[in-house]
This record gives structure tokens, sequence and C-alpha cells, in this order.
């Protein structure tokens, strides 16, 4: 019995000495805080081969979700968390910036682009772009892919165009707007529509479809992305991530796709 008894104490004794021990080893370091990026549906090839350079210089992780410019200023709006906007055009980050979400002093032109039609490889030939050109016999019973004209930066862009060349009357009931530009793009590679309006780069990223014109530069506003780090945003990394992209080596991935440079 006194043995049994002995065991016990001793038993936890040791129980006691694990605990203590315990308590008293500093805590596991916290995990490095990922950046979040929102960034416009056409960026994501770019983006990407530009984050997998950052993490390699740097250790550290960029979390990217795209999708149409609209739809991530709506988010931001909404309090989504998020350390980074890249808008595909100057409307969407007029928006957030007039609501007081962006560090307004944190705001640049990062990248310029081109909207260009485009149709499913296999069956493209070359489309002379000019004014009062004959889009809609062109379609025939087709539809016109592009981004949501009211919504998207790319499908404004291609309205805008449309607009000023003359046509956009003749086709505007054979839009089928989509919900982002690389959606549009999908459904000419699909074959489910002759033709959409995307941008060049956008086009450079997919094999089943060919360019068959460019908009001339004067038919539409400037395509501009502009970048800005978020409001709410408290990661110690945002200032060097934006810098990175703004840098010669972030640069090269962005021309690859197409991008044009803006500084």
């Amino acid at each position: 019995m006194q043995n049994r008894r002995r065991w016990m104490k001793l038993a936890t004794a040791a129980i006691m000495a694990f605990w203590f021990g315990a308590a008293a080893l500093p805590a596991p370091a916290a995990a490095a805080e990922k950046l979040t990026v929102f960034a416009a549906a056409s960026l994501k090839d770019a983006l990407d081969a530009a984050n997998a350079a950052w993490t390699k210089e740097s250790g550290k992780e960029a979390v990217t979700s795209y999708a149409a410019s609209g739809a991530l200023a709506k988010q931001i709006e909404n309090a989504a968390p998020a350390d980074i906007f890249i808008s595909a055009d100057l409307d969407w980050m007029d928006y957030v910036a007039k609501k007081n979400l962006i560090k307004a002093d944190t705001r640049s032109n990062l990248l310029g682009n081109k909207i260009v039609l485009v149709a499913e490889k296999d069956r493209a030939k070359p489309v002379e772009i000019n004014q009062g050109f004959d889009l809609a016999g062109l379609l025939g019973d087709g539809r016109l892919a592009m981004g949501e004209p009211k919504s998207v930066p790319a499908g404004k862009y291609g309205m805008a165009a449309l607009e000023k060349l003359g046509v956009w009357k003749s086709v505007e009931t054979k839009v089928a707007g989509a919900e982002s530009v690389r959606a549009a793009l999908a459904l000419v590679s699909r074959g489910e529509a002759p033709f959409g309006i995307v941008y060049q780069t956008d086009a450079a990223a997919d094999k089943g479809v060919a360019i068959v014109g460019t908009f001339p530069a004067d038919s539409h506003p400037p395509i501009i992305y502009p970048i800005a780090i978020l409001a709410e945003s408290k990661n110690p990394d945002a200032s060097a991530y934006l810098d990175f992209l703004k840098s010669d080596k972030a640069a090269a991935f962005f021309t690859a796709q197409g991008f044009t440079i803006l500084k």
C-alpha cells in the first residue's frame, strides 16, 4: 500500500513538473501574415508570375483574389479583408477612394493595355476595325462576347469603342455580357461566341483564340490599371510589395504578357 502511495505521489509530481515546464516554454512564433491582393481578372497570368518572384525574393507570400474590378470594389466596400487593390480602370479605384477605403498617398497608375477583337483560333480571319465596320454582319446569328458593359472595365472600354466607331447600336442586342473579361474570353475559346472583345493580354493567355483586329487607341478612354494599399491594411509588407510591383524585375512579367508600364 505504501509503495502504491509513493508511486502515485511520484507520478503526480512528474505530471506537475511537465505542465509547469511547458508553461515556461516560449510560445511558438506566429505564422507570418500573408499579403492579400484583390486584382482584376485580366492580371492573373502576369501577377501570378510576379507573386512567385516576390515570394522567392522576400520569403513572403501574396495571396491574390481575381475577379472583375467592380466585384472586388464592392467586396472592399463590404469590409472584405485585403491589403492591395489593383483595378482594371480608374472608375472603380475612384469608387473606393471616394469612400476613403484606400491610403490615397499610395495610389498610382501601374499598367496600360489594349482591347482587341478575338475569334476562335481555327476560324480566325483578319478584321479591319475602322469607322462603321460591319461587326453585325460578321456576327450573323452569333453573339459578341465581352465583359458586362455597365460594370466590367473591359466591357466598358469595348462599348465606348463601338460607340465611337458607330457600330454599337447594330450589335447591342447581340452582346453576351460576361461577369469578367476572362469569362468573355472563355466563351470565344469554347466556340460559344464567334467573336469577343477582350484585352490584348488576355488573348495572349489563351491558345484557343486569335486576335483578328485591334481597336484604335483613340476609340476609347486610355486603359489604365491603378494600384493602392487599402485603408484597413495593417500588413507591414504592403509597401514593400507595392514597390516590388513597380520595379524593373516585376515589369518583365507584365510586359511579357503585353501590358505597358506606366511610370
